[in-house]
């Protein structure tokens, strides 16, 4: 299993989070993929993905606040 080798972006409380209930964060893996936590949005945005979207069982829709992306945009690479 991968493992969390950096934060993208700024923590949460650089962004006003002051406690555990508002916490969106990005993380770049070891194996070159990204995790994100957000807010779980599947049941709310499954029905509106375009048509050549498609999510597996598995798989969630997750959302980040505009300002966790944003902040991290600095610290995700290019290629």
């Amino acid at each position: 299993m991968s493992q969390i080798i950096r934060r993208i972006g700024v923590p949460p409380s650089e962004r006003g989070s002051t406690g555990g209930g508002n916490c969106p964060d990005i993380f770049e893996l070891s194996d070159g993929n990204f995790a994100v936590i957000g807010t779980d949005a599947t049941e709310a945005l499954d029905a509106g993905l375009p048509s050549d979207a498609s999510r597996a069982d598995y798989e969630r829709i997750v959302v980040v606040s505009r300002e966790t992306l944003i902040r991290a945009k600095a610290d995700i690479p290019d290629a």
